[in-house]
């Protein structure tokens, strides 16, 4: 049976459909061949992920430490039946994913560090899950930021998470060092 076949027997999609249904303006993730479709978050949540996403360029792109993608860039986590996710940034250090390194389409390395930002309807265990799955596949750090309460959950491999308020400060730890922004510059305009 041809893989083509297979796809239409058990409805499951591949990365490579995932990539064409993109071009034709479905958005979303596969998560084992299963197509879940994406919407808009809302401004909130973007005006935080540029914020976050401004402060860690500002960081990274001087020191020449790695590669920062966006949620629509996807990283391709499982084969047969295949899982791309898209975290809100991703970081990718330099020695496992060279600067002048064109990846065409998701990624197959892992990040380092991945920022999630909570959407009006994701659940705080939801989103628990989703860094315990990150972890899993081998990234080092997972920021989950919670708008509604201008808090950060950090999540280390391990199970080691720490909920950070305003007055705290945001830390690359190991997987991206020396960085650090404070939570009130990520929540403020």
């Amino acid at each position: 049976m041809t893989t083509i076949e297979a796809r239409r027997e058990t409805g499951l999609l591949t990365a490579a459909d995932l990539l064409r249904l993109d071009g034709e303006g479905v958005r979303g993730e596969l998560i084992r061949g299963v197509l879940c479709e994406t919407m808009p978050t809302g401004r909130e949540h973007g005006r935080i992920v540029v914020n976050l996403a401004a402060e860690l360029r500002n960081f990274v792109k001087p020191r020449r430490l790695g590669i920062l993608t966006a949620s629509d860039s996807g990283v391709w986590l499982e084969r047969d039946p295949d899982t791309v996710r898209e975290p809100d940034i991703a970081f990718f250090a330099s020695e496992k994913s060279p600067l002048d390194e064109q990846v065409m389409g998701y990624s197959e390395t892992p990040p380092d560090l991945v920022a999630e930002v909570a959407s009006p309807g994701d659940s705080r265990q939801e989103l628990h899950d989703k860094a315990l799955m990150w972890l899993s596949y081998g990234v080092g750090l997972v920021w989950v930021v919670h708008p509604a309460t201008r808090t950060v959950d950090a999540h280390r491999a391990g199970g080691d998470v720490v909920t950070l308020t305003e007055g705290d400060v945001l830390d690359g730890l190991d997987a991206l060092p020396g960085f650090k922004c404070t939570l009130r510059d990520l929540f403020d305009a």
